[in-house]
């Protein structure tokens, strides 16, 4: 690597040009490390953001449309000789040309940022004859938000980007392959539309024959019952992490991104944002989800008791989670001692919490059709501030924040299937 390295030194933006180019035609070169290291030598100033940018683009383009041409040219006649043979017949090739010339645009997006796949997207696209200007919006446009992205961060993190660059690869990895499973399912989804609506139906018939209720509550129940089961795998999945003591460089790497986006100018909005997650604000939301179940809500007992269970005993619930993990930390305890928040972070968890219960309660007794579209989006984006705040202030780690929305998520989950158990079993008029 340090050859490579060496010649991006001396050569600058053709051996950027050359490598992002015989990258994509399949030859094993390093393309988002030196992507990164174009960025750090922007960082220093001895390459442009923009020309840095703008030719790794251009190089990654020229490879695409190379590999198009390779797919188109000879890809067709080999399979029409050898498909049968290899199972990937006149007919099958055909399918997968249809299928590739409706979906296939949304995979040329997501394929630079996984390793092998987007060095056969290309060839494939011509294989299987995929209109050249639906190709080249997609694959140009992808091109370049695979070239900014990385060049950016190396141009955020400037020296540090080597040592944090396996890291952030992974991460982006991770990232693409939940994005393509999303895609899966929803393909899955379209395709076999019917039959999945019949078993849901079937499913929720039989909810229905158990609890004796309408159809609302159920699709409550399910919807709710699905996103606790996720939160319960990343709650599942930290706490390996935490014990292994695997969040060193997340931590060191959002640290460092936050700083550099954000200057000393944004010292005001910050503490703002801050203070949407404090202990005042916090009551305030308590209260108000009070008064608003008194007023619209349909079974007041049960749902007053519940407020009361997410609030009060998510406070045991927090102080629980971070007594136990102080007993398994990997770091000694007498530096935990001196740190003001540990792991799981008290504020997050019940910052989520009483956020997600208030924005329940809303949605759940509101019959204006924009709450349970924008209600949802406006606690994310707070609780995203609240988040940001947080780190700019370097008042907690990053893991800490992240595990405290993922441990506060699993408790309100757990706390809105038994509120809405209770509402099914007795069979409210809903």
């Amino acid at each position: 690597m340090d050859f490579i390295t060496s010649y991006i030194n001396q050569y600058g933006y053709i051996v950027l040009f050359l490598a992002l180019m015989l990258e994509l035609l399949a030859l094993p070169l390093p393309g988002e490390l030196l992507m990164g290291y174009a960025g750090v030598l922007a960082f220093q100033g001895h390459l442009s953001w923009v020309g840095s940018i703008l030719v790794a683009g251009m190089g990654s383009m020229v490879g695409m449309t190379i590999a198009y041409g390779v797919g188109y040219k000879l890809g067709t006649p080999f399979f029409d000789k050898y498909g049968k043979t290899l199972h990937m017949g006149p007919e099958r090739i055909e399918r997968m040309s249809k299928w590739f010339s409706v979906h296939g645009n949304k995979l040329l997006i997501i394929a630079y940022f996984l390793p092998v796949i987007r060095h056969i997207t290309g060839y494939f696209s011509g294989i299987t004859r995929l209109p050249f200007r639906t190709y080249a919006l997609y694959a140009y446009s992808g091109s370049f938000l695979w070239v900014t992205t990385f060049i950016t961060l190396g141009k955020l993190l400037g020296p540090q980007w080597e040592q944090f660059h396996h890291s952030i690869k992974k991460y982006f990895i991770i990232g693409m392959i939940v994005a393509v499973s999303l895609f899966v399912a929803i393909y899955i989804y379209k395709k076999f539309k019917v039959t999945i609506k019949k078993i849901a139906i079937n499913c929720l018939k039989w909810i229905v024959n158990v609890f004796h209720t309408r159809k609302r509550a159920g699709l409550v129940f399910i919807f709710t019952a699905l996103v606790t089961l996720g939160f319960i795998l990343l709650m599942i999945g930290m706490t390996q992490d935490f014990i292994a003591n695997e969040f060193g460089d997340f931590n060191k790497i959002t640290s460092l991104l936050i700083t550099a986006l954000f200057n000393k100018d944004w010292n005001v909005p910050m503490r703002v944002f801050f203070t949407l997650g404090s202990r005042q604000v916090l009551v305030a939301l308590i209260f108000f989800t009070l008064v608003w179940i008194l007023w619209k809500g349909r079974d007041k007992k049960i749902e007053l008791l519940s407020l009361v269970a997410v609030a009060g005993g998510g406070e045991l619930y927090e102080e629980s989670l971070r007594r136990i993990f102080h007993h398994f930390s990997p770091i000694r305890k007498s530096l935990i001692e001196h740190l003001s928040y540990t792991f799981p972070s008290e504020q997050s968890l019940m910052a989520f919490v009483i956020y997600g219960f208030a924005v329940f309660m809303l949605v759940r007794h509101s019959k204006r059709l924009w709450v349970p579209t924008l209600a949802p989006i406006a606690a994310i984006l707070i609780l995203l501030l609240i988040a940001i705040s947080r780190l700019y202030l370097s008042i907690q780690y990053p893991s800490d924040i992240a595990a405290g929305y993922v441990f506060g998520g699993v408790w309100l989950g757990l706390n809105v299937l038994l509120l809405e158990t209770f509402r099914l079993m007795k069979g409210i008029n809903l």
